[in-house]
């Protein structure tokens, strides 16, 4: 009989334990998704008579296609919006920076060709082969193209962590929101940020991450 009642006790610490650990994990998680937002959301823009004039406009990559074969419209509106801001005098070249890997997969390139595509002259396109992911892309554009200041050109989740990378970095960078994706489109995504923030947050104040290949420097001009 005792045993039994050390036994309830001990499973009740236990699961209370665990609850709270939940508690904090989850309270730790969309705390500091809160505070990357609230961080970026000063420059950060929606309109295109609003943005400020950069030089440079940076698109990240990602994959044109979805792994049902249908187009992704992330990828779309990103060179939407690339366009957008070019033929309004917004930006004057544009950089891609994404993932070459392998031989069989290149997302700068494709980006590229779909830019041409829309009526960017290609020389006023520069490839990065080496943003492997968004720390990557943001600081390779400070390390290897020599930009201290450039427009940030992505979805305003992915902006935004984007301007957190980036402003504590000391780079004085902005970004102009393309057209988002719904949510019953998009909800993979929207869950994987939770986790990639808590990344940025991690790599910043505490791992102080660098990219993860460095380079010979190009100049944009």
């Amino acid at each position: 009989m005792k045993f039994r009642f050390v036994q309830s006790i001990f499973t009740k610490k236990v699961i209370t334990a665990v609850f709270a650990f939940c508690f904090l994990f989850i309270s730790s998680i969309l705390s500091i998704s809160f505070y990357i937002s609230k961080f970026s959301e000063k420059y950060i823009y929606s309109e295109i008579e609003n943005v400020p004039v950069n030089r440079v406009g940076l698109v990240p990559g990602t994959s044109k296609f979805l792994m049902d074969g249908r187009r992704n419209r992330f990828y779309l509106y990103r060179i939407e919006a690339a366009v957008q801001l070019f033929k309004n005098k917004k930006i004057e070249y544009i950089l891609v920076s994404g993932d070459n890997s392998t031989k069989y997969y290149n997302e700068p390139v494709g980006i590229k060709k779909d830019l041409v595509e829309r009526g960017i002259p290609v020389n006023r396109i520069y490839l990065d082969y080496a943003g492997f992911r968004t720390l990557d892309t943001v600081l390779r554009a400070r390390e290897i193209f020599a930009l201290t200041q450039y427009t940030f050109i992505s979805q305003p989740f992915h902006n935004e962590r984007a301007i957190f990378i980036g402003k504590n970095h000391g780079i004085d960078i902005i970004a102009y929101n393309a057209r988002d994706v719904g949510m019953f489109d998009g909800y993979k995504t929207t869950f994987r940020e939770y986790f990639a923030r808590i990344m940025a947050f991690i790599d910043i104040f505490i791992l102080n991450t660098s990219p993860k290949f460095g380079g010979e420097k190009i100049l944009i001009e």
